[in-house]
């Protein structure tokens, strides 16, 4: 379910990115605060069951900013 919710963030990002690349930038770092909050929470627990409990917060957020730099990027090499 939590890996639908996230392509599904990625994907209205990557959207609002290319149609509104100034307007995008608010959303994506709330939702890249909210995963860090995750992954502060989930790193919090010991060793090696931290890590692991935070991996998926860490790389959720790596692809929220990815597919907002993304759809900006796309935006900018359009012809007009």
């Amino acid at each position: 379910m939590m890996i639908f919710a996230i392509v599904g963030i990625c994907v209205v990002l990557a959207v609002l990115a290319f149609l509104v690349p100034r307007l995008s930038r608010h959303p994506e770092r709330g939702t890249q605060r909210t995963l860090g909050a995750g992954s502060r929470a989930g790193g919090k627990a010991p060793g090696v069951l931290g890590r692991i409990l935070s991996k998926p917060f860490r790389s959720s957020s790596k692809a929220v900013g990815r597919s907002g730099s993304a759809g900006r990027r796309a935006r900018g090499h359009m012809p007009f």
